[in-house]
């Protein structure tokens, strides 16, 4: 399996490690790149993630046999009707939004008959900081890929985008767009939105720069989350907001039942709802399912 033309729509960390995971298992001959910023072209194309630059995203599909968009969520749809009718139809097609449900419903309110091309992927893979210099050929070695597949997606298409993501050490699941979004709603887009409250709670207080001055790793490992992109996760918690909302609740009623417990001198209460906790956390395993969300 080779591609002889990758067309990178977004040139940051996710698309840019693909195209280098790529290069580094020689699966691709040539990688033309396309951003919104020509600055990140420049960059992406000096730093060599891309061999040549994209004035559009419509020229950069242009004759690709492979098509990675790398761009938020919330530009799925413009991105799609941008290359709709410069993709050739036996392309594959793949993102790696961080929801899937609606990058779905963007892809068929624009594809038209390219819509059997777009096999939705997410790769559970990230770092806290952004940027194609920062990208990183082995960033999806060893984790896992979630594909999404269509029904109009023939088993020939699906098996190709299989292959692509095992190929760069990728752990390939399938999941429905439904259940891949209500999934990271409770493993993903939650705890971000924990870690967004936790930081904001403790620096509104008037001591709180303090407070952060004397963290430890616990707090460091708990909250390493909430540095993510601000845009990013703007349009992830947006765009899932139905599922976030009730993992919330659900937080929401345990936290409570904490608090309860404190309120009211439960000890025994108390221990017995911090054991369940930890007894949970023990038996999970990174890499056991699809609870292993940097992203």
């Amino acid at each position: 399996m080779k591609f002889e033309k990758l067309a990178l729509i977004g040139c940051g960390l996710m698309g840019g490690s693909f195209a280098l995971a790529l290069k580094q298992a020689q699966l691709v001959t040539h990688v033309t790149g396309y951003s919104a910023s020509d600055a990140t072209r420049q960059k992406a194309f000096a730093l060599g993630v891309i061999d040549s630059i994209a004035e559009s995203a419509a020229q950069a599909v242009q004759g690709a046999d492979l098509v990675l968009v790398a761009v938020p969520v919330r530009a799925a749809h413009l991105t799609f009707a941008a290359i709709a009718q410069a993709l050739s139809p036996n392309a594959l097609l793949m993102d790696v939004g961080s929801t899937k449900a609606d990058v779905v419903a963007a892809a068929r309110a624009t594809l038209g008959e390219r819509l059997p091309c777009f096999v939705p992927a997410h790769p559970i893979a990230g770092k806290e900081v952004a940027g194609v210099e920062h990208a990183d050929a082995d960033l999806y070695q060893n984790r896992q890929l979630i594909l999404t597949p269509l029904p109009s997606n023939g088993l020939r298409k699906i098996a190709q985008a299989h292959d692509v993501w095992e190929a760069i050490g990728s752990q390939v699941i399938t999941l429905t767009p439904e259940l891949h979004d209500a999934t990271f709603a409770a493993v993903s887009h939650l705890p971000h939105l924990v870690a967004f409250a936790l930081i904001n709670a403790i620096a509104q207080q008037p001591k709180g720069a303090d407070y952060l001055s004397m963290a430890g790793p616990g707090f460091r490992d708990f909250s390493r989350i909430a540095a993510s992109d601000p845009a990013v996760w703007r349009d992830i918690l947006l765009a899932n907001r139905q599922q976030v909302l009730h993992q919330s609740a659900l937080m929401r009623k345990a936290l409570d039942d904490l608090e309860i417990a404190m309120t009211e001198g439960q000890a025994d209460t108390l221990e017995q709802l911090i054991a369940q906790a930890s007894h949970t956390r023990a038996q999970w395993r990174l890499g056991s399912g699809v609870a292993d969300a940097d992203s």
